[in-house]
């Protein structure tokens, strides 16, 4: 879902389909997360962090675009809060840092890109689990 979520913020980028920027795209619901049988100990994520890393695969550095993805029960998967967020300078910050998001989905460790970055939300646990929420904004 984040990479089609990617695709879709390209298109409005690159020629304002189906919508011209500024534009924001909502959407909820949980998604599937597959674990790697590799995972490295202490690994830990969830679907939320995991979306916003698929977004990270698909789209190129300094992108308009600002997304958020959290869970309302305050927890996303094995991760301790609701979920991150990313900006224009994600790409370029986990570079510097040593990330890449790939690598982060194949170690099972999207909450570690997303807390090394210090762009996670969220303050624990809610006991109130509603939805997973996705916001994306792609600015002109």
């Amino acid at each position: 879902l984040g990479r089609t979520m990617a695709e879709m913020a390209t298109s409005i980028i690159t020629s304002g389909h189906p919508c011209p920027p500024p534009c924001l795209l909502l959407s909820g619901g949980e998604t599937v997360t597959r674990i790697s049988a590799s995972a490295p100990a202490g690994a830990c994520g969830g679907r939320n962090h995991e979306f916003l890393l698929g977004m990270l695969t698909s789209l190129r550095p300094g992108d308009p675009v600002y997304a958020l993805s959290a869970d309302t029960d305050g927890i996303d998967g094995s991760a301790p809060l609701a979920g991150g967020i990313i900006t224009p300078s994600s790409l370029a910050r986990a570079m510097k840092s040593g990330l890449t998001p790939e690598q982060a989905l194949t170690n099972s460790d999207s909450y570690g890109f997303f807390k090394t970055l210090d762009d996670t939300v969220g303050d624990g646990p809610t006991r109130t689990n509603v939805n997973d929420f996705r916001a994306v904004l792609i600015q002109p």
